[in-house]
């Protein structure tokens, strides 16, 4: 299996000019074999990593660069041109390649040879060619028996480098089990971001201290004449708001995720347009930064890391239907309880999706609805509602552990 891992960078000023340099070389070569692309026909990524050698006679500055590092520029540019052409192919209306600004271009990327890590003194360095020795936060472990492929040197906006390493290990994902018996279905939303069928609800991380401190920074740049050096360092204190409200949100969605794919054997949800619901008017902002769709993922590749079924369903009349007796009913998003007029069961609304979702999980795996209704076991009225602080502190966002008649059995 394929895994990145990130780490932080702590070069010294000349090492850090260093880089700075080398990655907008790499920018320059970029621009260059995309003003050939635009300008001579039947060019190919291979044909033009041919080409580097002779470029390096005339263009001396090349001779600074790991020669796999010039590879991947220009393996990066018919990366995006290949990219581009499929989303022409799929209806989207695209444009061209631009050239690459120096603030649009922060990374370049070694794959293969030209790095290693090394252990200087207890300190955990990371060696690249043409560049050195560049000591680095090793906060935690590569599996044993990875092997590094790639290493990505990145500057965030904030001034910051880093590492990301891409590590494959030689054997697959574990085998998910043909009958799961803990299984789990997920309801998200805003105010409570995560309902299971376990019943418990997680709430949404409150960020609206980082969103104010974002919109101070924001307008104290305003202010500042374009340019000028109290611009520049206010703009990389409005990266570092901006960074501070993305880790906070990504570290919550980590331990979320990270709780169901590894406490489960089968995790349902619906397959949502998170792109398309960002797209609807009104509230656009919460359904933004709710970043459904970056929870989707993180919690997808995390269940086949740990062998656990992913199961995402159609989301069409999970809100509508009855978990007990099936009957639809309509009802307007105010209103945050389920109460069914055929059958009478009565229920959280999102409790009662999540068991929607559930059952529509186990049928695609083939295990079937359980016989289990919502209304024998009284899940949904026996919610845990657990804050989204605490799924941060502690990576759970359970206070305690789930009832074991929550789970419906394959």
């Amino acid at each position: 299996m394929n895994y990145n891992y990130r780490y932080r960078l702590r070069p010294s000023d000349a090492l850090e000019e260093q880089l700075a340099w080398t990655v907008d070389t790499c920018r320059q070569v970029y621009n260059h074999f995309l003003h050939r692309l635009n300008r001579t026909d039947d060019t190919s990524a291979y044909s033009e990593q041919e080409r580097l050698p002779d470029l390096k006679k005339w263009w001396d500055d090349l001779n600074q660069v790991h020669s796999k590092v010039l590879q991947k520029v220009v393996q990066r540019l018919y990366d995006n041109l290949s990219t581009l052409r499929g989303r022409k192919e799929n209806g989207y209306h695209v444009g061209t390649l631009n050239w690459k600004a120096p603030s649009e271009y922060r990374s370049f990327t070694y794959s293969q040879s030209g790095f290693k890590l090394k252990d200087t003194s207890g300190r955990t360095e990371l060696w690249l060619s043409k560049l050195g020795e560049i000591p680095l936060t090793f906060h935690r472990d590569l599996p044993d028996d990875a092997e590094i492929k790639t290493v990505t040197v990145k500057q965030e906006p904030t001034g910051k480098w880093y590492a990301i390493f891409g590590v494959e290990t030689p054997e697959g994902p574990p085998e998910k089990p043909a009958n799961p018996k803990q299984c789990v279905g997920i309801d998200v939303g805003i105010l409570n971001y995560a309902h299971d069928t376990d019943g418990t609800a997680v709430k949404s991380p409150d960020l609206s201290d980082e969103r104010e401190r974002l919109k101070r920074a924001q307008r104290d740049l305003s202010r500042k004449e374009h340019g000028s050096t109290n611009w520049g360092e206010q703009r990389k204190t409005v990266a570092e708001r901006h960074a501070d409200l993305k880790h906070k949100r990504r570290d919550f969605l980590h331990k979320l995720s990270n709780y169901y794919a590894t406490e489960y054997d089968l995790v349902a949800v619906e397959d949502l347009d998170a792109k398309g619901l960002v797209e609807l008017p009104g509230n656009s902002r919460n359904r933004t930064g709710a970043a459904w769709g970056t929870f989707l993922r993180m919690l997808e590749y995390k269940c086949e890391r740990e062998g656990t079924h992913f199961v995402a369903v159609e989301p069409a009349g999970t809100t509508k239907e009855c978990a007990s007796c099936g009957v639809k009913t309509d009802k307007p998003l105010w209103v945050r309880e389920h109460s069914c007029p055929a059958c009478g069961f009565e229920a959280d609304r999102d409790a009662n999706a999540a068991w929607n979702i559930l059952s529509r999980g186990l049928e695609e795996v083939g295990a079937g609805r359980s016989e289990s209704t919502p209304v024998e076991t009284a899940l949904p009225t026996d919610t845990d509602s657990v804050s989204a602080k605490r799924v941060v502190e502690t990576g759970s966002p359970c206070l305690k552990e789930p009832p074991k008649a929550a789970s419906r059995q394959g």
